[in-house]
């Protein structure tokens, strides 16, 4: 209890001069040891307070919402570890993928993207990254989801073939309707909604991009990626050759993720997120909730990818 109570100090603001409420809880921030928590309490949401102290301070501290109004607000503030970072997004999707939910909703790339943190990716987009993070941070408590698979524990040549038996039959049996439905709504609907014309060409980019994408993982990379695993259990260690194809190929892969990624996008934009307008047909509506599916796939295929197999093949190679 002693060490909670020194860890843990509370500010109550709402008995503070206003002019001197911000630098009060700065002052209070400031004498916090690395690891130690400040509580303030207030009577509205000291959001602001988050972005000057980001602006002033530095990204020091993690702050998380323990009561949301409506007359009574309650926020933690904690003084980083020394050294401590932010976890990326695709570091966030591997230990939880529910998580991965709250990305797609704010339209935040945890796969090709998956490099940057939170406040990274929320600065780019304009988003309020203490909305963000409060979510990130109930997802596991409000998520009726069962619990996601355990990507992250399985041995690199079982996730290679999951990656196969599951994403990759997935892909291969959408792509000749993805095709086919987006080639049939250009035609037929492209004069009156010409960003289907669009639409359809990065569409038949994606599937082309894909179709030879997944050859090269299967007859080229996943099988050097076993066969590392496979000398690793065995105690020896890779050749120069291998460690250079799988590196190469891995950096092949990523790049090919980055444009299927980028193309999936836009085609998001130029459909204002797959909403149909009022004239839209049964082939029109099957095309949006294919591509959206698609999509929603492709983000788990290249987080598992780009952010579990890749490095951890990586890894391999330097150990």
């Amino acid at each position: 209890m002693e060490t909670l109570l020194q860890q843990e100090k509370i500010l109550n603001v709402t008995v503070i001069e206003p002019r001197l409420k911000h630098p009060t809880i700065f002052a209070r921030f400031d004498e916090l040891n690395p690891g130690e928590s400040l509580i303030i309490h207030n009577d509205h949401d000291p959001k602001p307070l988050y972005y000057q102290l980001l602006g002033e301070r530095g990204n020091i501290f993690e702050w998380e919402y323990l009561e949301q109004g409506p007359e009574s607000w309650k926020v933690k503030i904690s003084k980083k570890l020394a050294g401590e970072s932010d976890e990326t997004l695709g570091e966030i999707a591997t230990k939880d993928l529910r998580k991965a939910q709250v990305f797609k909703k704010y339209g935040l790339d945890f796969c090709c993207g998956g490099k940057k943190t939170v406040k990274e990716a929320c600065a780019e987009k304009g988003l309020d990254v203490t909305k963000v993070e409060q979510e990130l941070q109930n997802a596991d408590k409000t998520s009726s989801t069962a619990r996601p698979l355990p990507y992250n524990d399985w041995s690199l040549d079982f996730l290679a073939d999951y990656i196969v038996n599951t994403h990759h039959s997935y892909v291969r049996k959408t792509i000749p309707d993805l095709s086919t439905y987006a080639a049939k709504v250009a035609r037929v609907h492209g004069d009156r909604h010409p960003e289907l014309l669009e639409i359809n060409s990065l569409a038949q980019l994606v599937c082309q991009e894909l179709s030879s994408h997944m050859v090269k993982e299967e007859t080229v990379l996943f099988p050097a990626i076993k066969k590392l695993v496979a000398a690793k259990n065995n105690g020896s260690s890779p050749d120069d050759a291998s460690a250079a194809l799988i590196k190469g190929a891995v950096n092949t892969m990523e790049e090919e993720h980055e444009t299927v990624g980028n193309a999936l996008e836009q085609i998001r934009k130029l459909s204002l997120n797959y909403t149909l307008p009022s004239d839209a047909c049964a082939s029109y509506s099957f095309l949006f909730k294919t591509l959206e599916e698609f999509e929603d796939d492709l983000h788990t295929h290249v987080h598992l990818e780009n952010n579990i197999l890749f490095p951890k093949a990586l890894d391999l190679i330097k150990k």
